[in-house]
C-alpha cells in the first residue's frame, strides 16, 4: 500500500470517527430535549428539520465512506470466481505443457495446480499478500518492457535499413 492510499484511509477513518461521536443517540437527545422546552411551533418544527438533514447527511457521508473502502479493499481482493477461473486456466495451461513436454514430472504440475486453489489464495490472501501488486504489476512492466524493446530494436533495423541503401 502506497503513502496516498495509507493517507486516504487515515483521513476516511477520521471522517468516520468523527461523524459517529456527531451524530450519537446522546447528542440528538439532547437537542430534542432542549426543542421539548421550546414554545413557538415555528422554531420546533425548523429544529427539527434541522436535526432530520443533519441525520440524513451524516448518512450520506457515513455511505460514501463505506463505498470509499468497499472500493480500495476491491483493489487487492481476488473473488473466488476469479481464483476459480484462475485455478482452471493454469491446470489447463499446466495439461498442454505436460502434452508437449512428456518429460516434465506430473508431480510438479499438481503441485502448482495445488499451490493455486482456493482455499490456498484464499488464505494467503487473508494474511496481506496483494496479488495484483506482486504479480500483476511486475507482469505488466515485463509485457511493457517486452513490447518497448520490440519496438527499439524495429526502429534500430529500419535504421539501419535506410543507411545501407
Amino acid at each position: 500500500m502506497n503513502n496516498t492510499t495509507t493517507t486516504l484511509l487515515a483521513e476516511m477513518a477520521a471522517n468516520l470517527a468523527a461523524l459517529a461521536v456527531k451524530g450519537t443517540v446522546s447528542a440528538v437527545s439532547t437537542r430534542i430535549k432542549a426543542i421539548k422546552l421550546e414554545k413557538n411551533a415555528e422554531t420546533i418544527e425548523n429544529k427539527y428539520n434541522e436535526i432530520i438533514n443533519e441525520l440524513l447527511s451524516e448518512r450520506e457521508e457515513a455511505i460514501r465512506i463505506a463505498q470509499a473502502y468497499k472500493s480500495e479493499l476491491d483493489r487487492y481482493e481476488i473473488s473466488d470466481k476469479d481464483i476459480s477461473h484462475l485455478h482452471n486456466t493454469v491446470g489447463q495451461v499446466l495439461e498442454i505443457l505436460k502434452a508437449m513436454s512428456p518429460e516434465a514430472p506430473i508431480k510438479t504440475c499438481e503441485q502448482i495446480k495445488e499451490l493455486i486453489s482456493i482455499d490456498t489464495l484464499k488464505t494467503i490472501q487473508l494474511l496481506g499478500f496483494n496479488y495484483k501488486a506482486a504479480i500483476g504489476e511486475p507482469l505488466t512492466q515485463l509485457c511493457a518492457n517486452a513490447i518497448l524493446s520490440l519496438s527499439k530494436s524495429r526502429t534500430s533495423q529500419n535504421i539501419a535499413g535506410k543507411k545501407k541503401k
